[in-house]
């Protein structure tokens, strides 16, 4: 039944209850890290088909706190240009050579930690004027991004800081967004041949760390500075991020 080393089951643990605790504490940077982190042990092609299933049930749980309060019209608006994306980070995945997806994966972390590190600052420079161009762009990386590492979650919400949203409506839109997004990879995944069906069954198992991760995200997230987290997850992504281009 086990045919990997207890390390690599557990760090592939630790992988989804990083996911769930991204979903109960609202710290997107922690389910960045998840893919390129399990992917220091495991192919990483392989990597990011056995993480769908596990961000699909975090994304129940996570519509299901913030039911039908997102903006339908945003959620129209981002999903077709989404699709191509997912269209082009899957042939990406089929075809390029897990040397190449290591890399590739490597520097979308590391644009998204160098995002993070200025967010403020650019936001506070930036005089914006809404156009319906920028949700699609926005859906197109996003659906790139999250169909190579299932990263896309940084475009998707520079656009909708953008649109001024009550933060309720922000994080429910986010979420139904992405759970909308996760379901319409399931095919492309599949055709693509992204799945590995016998390293799914290998692990799982593990996921209640998704629901005990949510939890203890809830509980942390009145305790501990989103400030302090933030930075440590930043400095752990930029290694991750090191160790899969260059090693």
């Amino acid at each position: 039944m086990f045919d990997y080393a207890f390390p690599i089951y557990l760090v592939v643990a630790i992988g989804m209850f990083m996911v769930g605790m991204a979903k109960g504490g609202g710290w997107a940077s922690m389910a960045a890290l998840a893919v390129p982190f399990i992917g220091l042990v495991l192919p990483i092609d392989d990597v990011v088909g056995m993480m769908l299933p596990v961000l699909m049930l975090a994304d129940i749980l996570a519509i299901g706190v913030h039911w039908k309060r997102w903006d339908n019209r945003l959620i129209i608006l981002l999903i077709p240009a989404s699709i191509v994306g997912v269209t082009i980070g899957t042939l990406f995945l089929s075809n390029a050579p897990v040397r190449l997806i290591r890399i590739v994966i490597g520097v979308i972390v590391l644009l998204l930690a160098f995002y993070k590190l200025f967010e403020k600052s650019i936001f506070k420079k930036l005089t914006y004027t809404p156009r319906n161009w920028h949700g699609l762009l926005a859906g197109l990386v996003a659906g790139f991004t999250s169909s190579v590492a299932h990263t896309g979650g940084p475009p998707i919400a520079i656009y909708l800081l953008l649109q001024n949203l009550q933060p309720r409506v922000f994080a429910a839109t986010l979420a139904f967004f992405f759970f909308i997004l996760n379901y319409i990879k399931v095919p492309f995944y599949y055709f693509g041949d992204v799945f590995n069906f016998d390293l799914l069954r290998q692990f799982l198992w593990l996921l209640p760390a998704v629901p005990l991760g949510i939890w203890t995200g809830k509980w942390l997230v009145v305790r501990v500075s989103k400030e302090q987290f933030d930075r440590i997850i930043l400095f752990l992504l930029i290694i991750t991020a090191f160790l899969l281009i260059f090693t």
